[in-house]
């Protein structure tokens, strides 16, 4: 036997699934305290001027 299904029903089901998926992605995206994408930004910052001090430059082509 077949089941009957409200399409009224189906369809704000539907809709309520894609805003609640929606909303997840957000809150990943977005749902991040400030001080922590903050604190976060200035340890990359930190990290990459670290890395650059400690870069050695190239040496002239001429300076066998």
């Amino acid at each position: 036997m077949t089941r009957i299904i409200n399409l009224r029903q189906a369809r704000k089901q539907r809709a309520r699934s894609d805003k609640r998926a929606e909303g997840d992605t957000n809150a990943a995206r977005f749902g991040e305290p400030a001080h922590l994408r903050d604190a976060r930004t200035a340890e990359a910052t930190r990290a990459a001027l670290r890395l650059e001090a400690h870069r050695q430059d190239d040496p002239a082509p001429g300076d066998d």
